[in-house]
């Protein structure tokens, strides 16, 4: 990696689960640098969702690498995903005609409902992973598959994590890390943010930052939607051998099927 970058550059492991990402220094100047990223991360760049793009490079063995420029800054705290700002970036991305055109042009067709419900199948058996919990959370989403159904598709990040928040000293907000985006219902995003960090009394103040009104049919869709994000999450953890997370995940999974 250094060898790209010049004489007195220094590389080091910048942590994450892909070991793809690294930080660049020659003396006060620093940069991000990230093996085979985003396809889109140049739209991303230039709407200010994810910090500058500097410049992409393609190796010798056909890896590109990227460079940010570096920010200097924070992750969210939990309780910091109730903002306005939070809600206002969402709405942003949500909203890009731009970022979608790109994902579709690379050819990425929309997630629907029926194609999760498909996939989920199919990692459960490869896992043979078919508990009681399982089963139940897959009867609730096969049994109200036909109901979840919406007329806008947009590219969602589909791991909202409040570590994937990067606040700047300059209080500019940047969602990261958009390896696993995929075109879907928005409600899959909402969804995640809404039920993993604000209270649900302030679910209709939340979203009416974000552009919506808290209906039934978007309750019922995020609803779907984190149902199964919580069984791939399971599916996520047993591949893992994190069996302590996964039965947590389990015992999150029957709340959510029994108190809906």
């Amino acid at each position: 990696m250094e060898m790209f970058l010049g004489d007195g550059w220094k590389v080091k492991p910048a942590g994450g689960i892909t070991g793809e990402a690294y930080i660049a220094q020659q003396g006060d100047q620093k940069v991000f640098l990230k093996r085979n990223s985003s396809p889109f991360l140049a739209v991303l760049s230039a709407e200010g969702i994810v910090p500058k793009l500097l410049w992409t490079k393609r190796l010798e063995n056909g890896d590109v690498v990227t460079a940010q420029r570096w920010v200097e800054g924070r992750e969210l705290k939990s309780k910091e995903m109730n903002q306005i700002r939070v809600a206002k970036l969402m709405s942003k991305i949500h909203g890009s005609y731009e970022l979608l055109d790109m994902f579709k042009r690379i050819g990425n067709e929309p997630l629907t409902p029926k194609v999760i419900l498909e996939n989920l199948r199919l990692q459960l058996q490869l896992f043979n992973i078919d508990d009681d919990p399982i089963k139940k959370g897959m009867d609730f989403l096969d049994e109200r598959l036909d109901d979840i159904k919406s007329d806008h598709y947009a590219v969602c990040h589909a791991d909202i994590n409040h570590n994937n928040w990067i606040l700047t000293e300059e209080e500019q907000l940047f969602l990261i890390d958009w390896d696993g985006a995929i075109v879907a219902d928005p409600a899959l995003d909402l969804g995640l943010i809404l039920y993993s960090y604000i209270e649900k009394e302030n679910w209709s103040s939340w979203l009416e930052q974000y552009g919506l009104e808290l209906g039934d049919s978007l309750q019922e869709r995020m609803h779907w939607y984190v149902v199964s994000q919580t069984i791939a999450s399971v599916i996520w953890h047993v591949g893992r051998k994190e069996f302590t997370q996964a039965n947590q995940l389990k015992n999150d999974l029957l709340d959510l099927v029994y108190h809906f």
